[in-house]
Protein backbone atom coordinates (compact mmCIF):
# COMPACT_ATOMS: atom_id res chain seq x y z
CA UNK A 1 0.00 0.00 0.00
CA UNK A 2 1.35 3.72 -0.77
CA UNK A 3 1.81 6.31 1.77
CA UNK A 4 -1.22 7.83 -0.17
CA UNK A 5 -3.40 4.79 0.01
CA UNK A 6 -2.81 4.59 3.30
CA UNK A 7 -4.04 8.31 4.31
CA UNK A 8 -7.01 7.75 2.55
CA UNK A 9 -7.63 4.77 4.23
CA UNK A 10 -6.75 5.98 8.15
CA UNK A 11 -8.56 9.15 6.91
CA UNK A 12 -11.95 7.48 6.33
CA UNK A 13 -11.47 5.06 9.24
CA UNK A 14 -11.33 7.63 11.46
CA UNK A 15 -14.01 9.88 9.95
CA UNK A 16 -16.26 7.05 9.55
CA UNK A 17 -19.86 8.35 9.89
CA UNK A 18 -18.85 11.53 10.72
CA UNK A 19 -20.71 14.81 8.78
CA UNK A 20 -18.74 18.25 8.68
CA UNK A 21 -20.01 21.45 9.64
CA UNK A 22 -21.80 21.86 6.30
CA UNK A 23 -23.65 18.64 6.53
CA UNK A 24 -21.00 16.94 4.43
CA UNK A 25 -19.48 13.51 4.80
CA UNK A 26 -15.84 14.23 5.66
CA UNK A 27 -14.84 11.36 3.61
CA UNK A 28 -16.34 12.93 0.58
CA UNK A 29 -15.11 16.20 1.97
CA UNK A 30 -11.46 15.10 1.78
CA UNK A 31 -11.94 13.08 -1.21
CA UNK A 32 -13.02 16.43 -2.84
CA UNK A 33 -10.24 18.51 -1.25
CA UNK A 34 -7.41 15.91 -2.81
CA UNK A 35 -8.95 15.63 -6.09
CA UNK A 36 -9.10 19.67 -6.45
CA UNK A 37 -5.00 19.76 -5.49
CA UNK A 38 -4.34 16.76 -8.36
CA UNK A 39 -6.17 19.35 -11.01
CA UNK A 40 -3.86 22.22 -9.59
CA UNK A 41 -0.75 19.87 -10.49
CA UNK A 42 0.21 19.01 -7.09
CA UNK A 43 2.26 15.86 -7.51
CA UNK A 44 3.91 15.78 -3.71
CA UNK A 45 2.51 12.71 -2.22
CA UNK A 46 3.23 14.66 1.26
CA UNK A 47 1.00 17.06 0.22
CA UNK A 48 -1.87 14.85 -1.00
CA UNK A 49 -1.51 12.77 2.30
CA UNK A 50 -1.82 15.69 4.26
CA UNK A 51 -5.01 16.98 1.38
CA UNK A 52 -6.79 13.68 3.26
CA UNK A 53 -5.41 14.03 6.76
CA UNK A 54 -5.80 17.63 7.01
CA UNK A 55 -8.70 17.45 9.76
CA UNK A 56 -7.45 14.34 11.71
CA UNK A 57 -6.29 16.01 14.62
CA UNK A 58 -9.02 18.49 15.29
CA UNK A 59 -11.71 16.16 14.70
CA UNK A 60 -11.18 12.74 15.90
CA UNK A 61 -8.76 10.91 18.79
CA UNK A 62 -5.63 10.70 16.62
CA UNK A 63 -3.04 12.16 18.53
CA UNK A 64 -0.15 14.18 16.91
CA UNK A 65 2.70 11.33 18.31
CA UNK A 66 0.12 9.03 16.47
CA UNK A 67 0.48 10.95 13.40
CA UNK A 68 3.83 11.21 13.43
CA UNK A 69 4.70 7.95 14.25
CA UNK A 70 2.54 6.45 11.47
CA UNK A 71 3.23 9.21 8.43
CA UNK A 72 6.61 10.78 9.77
CA UNK A 73 7.32 14.94 10.02
CA UNK A 74 6.71 16.10 6.85
CA UNK A 75 2.97 15.15 6.66
CA UNK A 76 2.52 15.87 10.48
CA UNK A 77 3.60 19.55 10.50
CA UNK A 78 1.50 19.78 7.04
CA UNK A 79 -1.66 18.51 8.90
CA UNK A 80 -0.33 21.00 12.68
CA UNK A 81 -0.31 24.00 10.01
CA UNK A 82 -3.54 23.31 9.71
CA UNK A 83 -4.77 22.46 12.78
CA UNK A 84 -7.68 25.13 14.83
CA UNK A 85 -5.74 24.97 18.41
CA UNK A 86 -8.28 24.63 21.20
CA UNK A 87 -5.68 25.22 24.13
CA UNK A 88 -2.96 27.50 24.36
CA UNK A 89 -0.67 27.89 27.05
CA UNK A 90 -1.67 30.19 29.97
CA UNK A 91 1.35 32.85 30.23
CA UNK A 92 -1.04 34.83 32.80
CA UNK A 93 0.21 32.96 35.69
CA UNK A 94 3.79 34.32 36.66
CA UNK A 95 4.38 30.86 38.75
CA UNK A 96 6.68 28.35 37.79
CA UNK A 97 4.33 26.53 36.38
CA UNK A 98 2.70 28.49 33.73
CA UNK A 99 4.30 27.19 31.13
CA UNK A 100 2.64 23.81 31.79
CA UNK A 101 -1.06 25.48 32.53
CA UNK A 102 -3.51 25.96 29.40
CA UNK A 103 -6.77 27.70 28.84
CA UNK A 104 -9.56 27.14 26.52
CA UNK A 105 -9.67 29.79 23.73
CA UNK A 106 -13.11 31.42 22.43
CA UNK A 107 -14.17 30.28 18.92
CA UNK A 108 -13.27 33.66 17.80
CA UNK A 109 -9.71 33.66 18.99
CA UNK A 110 -8.92 30.36 17.90
CA UNK A 111 -10.39 31.83 14.11
CA UNK A 112 -8.12 34.73 14.68
CA UNK A 113 -4.81 32.52 15.72
CA UNK A 114 -5.81 29.72 13.64
CA UNK A 115 -5.73 32.84 10.31
CA UNK A 116 -2.21 33.95 11.91
CA UNK A 117 -0.94 30.12 11.65
CA UNK A 118 -1.86 29.96 7.85
CA UNK A 119 -0.46 33.17 6.92
CA UNK A 120 3.08 32.41 8.70
CA UNK A 121 2.74 28.69 6.75
CA UNK A 122 4.60 27.38 3.84
CA UNK A 123 3.15 27.64 0.38
CA UNK A 124 2.01 24.18 0.68
CA UNK A 125 -0.24 24.75 3.48
CA UNK A 126 -2.05 27.24 2.06
CA UNK A 127 -2.47 25.48 -1.30
CA UNK A 128 -4.18 22.49 0.60
CA UNK A 129 -6.44 25.39 2.37
CA UNK A 130 -7.30 26.47 -1.03
CA UNK A 131 -9.03 23.52 -2.04
CA UNK A 132 -10.39 22.88 1.25
CA UNK A 133 -12.44 26.44 0.92
CA UNK A 134 -12.96 25.35 -2.87
CA UNK A 135 -14.65 21.98 -1.78
CA UNK A 136 -16.61 23.94 1.26
CA UNK A 137 -18.12 26.84 -0.98
CA UNK A 138 -19.53 24.28 -3.59
CA UNK A 139 -21.32 21.97 -1.21
CA UNK A 140 -22.49 24.77 1.22
CA UNK A 141 -24.72 25.81 -1.99
CA UNK A 142 -26.55 23.31 -2.03
CA UNK A 143 -26.70 21.99 1.96
CA UNK A 144 -30.04 23.13 3.83
CA UNK A 145 -28.44 24.57 6.67
CA UNK A 146 -29.86 27.71 8.72
CA UNK A 147 -29.31 31.32 6.91
CA UNK A 148 -27.28 32.44 10.33
CA UNK A 149 -24.83 29.37 10.31
CA UNK A 150 -24.66 29.93 6.15
CA UNK A 151 -23.66 33.15 6.63
CA UNK A 152 -21.20 32.70 9.30
CA UNK A 153 -19.27 29.94 7.10
CA UNK A 154 -18.89 32.58 4.43
CA UNK A 155 -17.64 35.52 6.51
CA UNK A 156 -15.13 32.93 7.59
CA UNK A 157 -14.42 31.22 3.82
CA UNK A 158 -13.86 34.95 2.70
CA UNK A 159 -11.88 35.53 5.85
CA UNK A 160 -9.71 33.07 5.12
CA UNK A 161 -9.07 33.44 0.92
CA UNK A 162 -7.47 36.87 1.55
CA UNK A 163 -4.95 35.45 4.23
CA UNK A 164 -3.91 33.23 1.50
CA UNK A 165 -4.84 34.55 -2.05
CA UNK A 166 -1.59 37.38 -2.33
CA UNK A 167 0.94 34.41 -1.87
CA UNK A 168 -0.63 32.07 -4.17
CA UNK A 169 -1.10 34.54 -6.83
CA UNK A 170 2.78 35.12 -6.39
CA UNK A 171 4.09 31.34 -6.25
CA UNK A 172 4.30 30.38 -9.95
CA UNK A 173 4.47 26.63 -9.57
CA UNK A 174 1.10 26.24 -9.32
CA UNK A 175 -0.92 28.80 -11.94
CA UNK A 176 -4.08 27.34 -12.12
CA UNK A 177 -4.16 28.10 -8.09
CA UNK A 178 -5.16 31.99 -9.23
CA UNK A 179 -8.03 30.65 -11.18
CA UNK A 180 -9.55 28.66 -8.54
CA UNK A 181 -9.01 31.96 -6.45
CA UNK A 182 -11.14 33.53 -8.55
CA UNK A 183 -13.50 31.23 -8.72
CA UNK A 184 -13.31 31.19 -5.56
CA UNK A 185 -13.93 34.96 -4.77
CA UNK A 186 -16.94 35.18 -7.48
CA UNK A 187 -18.48 31.90 -5.54
CA UNK A 188 -18.21 33.94 -2.48
CA UNK A 189 -19.90 37.01 -4.07
CA UNK A 190 -22.60 35.22 -5.37
CA UNK A 191 -23.94 33.18 -2.56
CA UNK A 192 -23.32 36.15 -0.13
CA UNK A 193 -25.77 38.47 -2.85
CA UNK A 194 -28.10 35.40 -2.77
CA UNK A 195 -27.90 35.62 1.11
CA UNK A 196 -28.46 39.44 1.50
CA UNK A 197 -31.29 39.49 -1.34
CA UNK A 198 -33.27 36.86 0.44
CA UNK A 199 -32.78 38.88 3.61
CA UNK A 200 -34.14 42.31 2.01
CA UNK A 201 -37.21 40.07 0.34
CA UNK A 202 -37.89 38.84 3.90
CA UNK A 203 -37.73 42.31 5.56
CA UNK A 204 -40.26 43.72 2.74
CA UNK A 205 -42.57 40.74 3.25
CA UNK A 206 -42.92 41.72 6.54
Amino acid sequence: MTPLENAELFAKLKHAGKLNESGVSYSNHLENVVSRLKSLGVVDQDVLCAGWLQDILEYTDTSFDELFEKFGRRISTLILSLTKTKLVIDTSDDSTLSLTKKRTISKKQRQKEYGIKIKESEIDVKLIKLCDISTNLGNLKNQLISKTKKRRILKELRYYTVIIEKDLIQETRYPKANTLLETINENLKIQTQNMNKNKKIKSKQA
